[in-house]
């Protein structure tokens, strides 16, 4: 069971890389007003939804405490920023505030799962 949470582990990481990638390679055209959402980062938010979701319920099978509290509040983030991604994933250009914020909740998962113990 262990290898499999791995294997999810690496899978959610995946899912971090692709959509924080998607957002920085945006970075030039953020400060030019033409970023958008680009497909790796809509797939890269559902790859860490559904391996977040199975590595707390792998964790939670195996008897591994789980702090409820921070996976909530990762959850929550994770979920506004499909929200955003999602609804504008279509558009030719994504306003600087609505592109930036997605970052900023990005980066602020990725301190949230190292730093929250």
């Amino acid at each position: 069971m262990d290898v499999l949470i791995h294997l999810f582990v690496g899978l959610h990481i995946i899912g971090i890389a692709s959509l924080l990638g998607g957002f920085l390679t945006q970075m030039k055209a953020m400060g030019e007003g033409t970023a958008r959402f680009s497909p790796a980062m809509l797939h890269g938010a559902l790859t860490m939804l559904v391996t977040g979701v199975v590595l707390v319920g792998l964790n939670q099978a195996q008897d591994y405490s789980v702090d409820n509290i921070k996976i909530g509040v990762k959850l929550a983030l994770l979920i506004v920023i499909l929200g955003l991604v999602y609804v504008k994933r279509d558009e030719e250009k994504v306003d600087k505030g609505l592109f930036g914020l997605v970052g900023l909740l990005t980066t602020a998962n990725i301190f949230i799962a190292v730093l929250w113990t």
